[in-house]
């Protein structure tokens, strides 16, 4: 059985780091609003925050299927 979810088998941390690699953190910054993203941004800060903010790591995961499943 195979899944249809995009994210399945990954983890926030591994779709972060992705992102930041290829677009980096302004990028992220321009697509997510958010304040770790812009100020002292670190991908450890950044799970912190997305793990309390259900939007805010929807957006980053919704950014992530774009970019890299499409």
């Amino acid at each position: 059985m195979t899944s249809n979810d995009p994210l399945h088998g990954l983890t926030l941390q591994a779709i972060l780091t992705a992102l930041v690699d290829s677009i980096g953190w302004e990028g992220l910054a321009r697509q997510v609003d958010v304040r770790c993203f812009k100020h002292e941004p670190s991908i450890k800060s950044s799970l912190t925050f997305l793990r309390k903010t259900p939007w805010a790591r929807s957006k980053v995961e919704e950014l992530y299927v774009q970019q890299f499943k499409s």
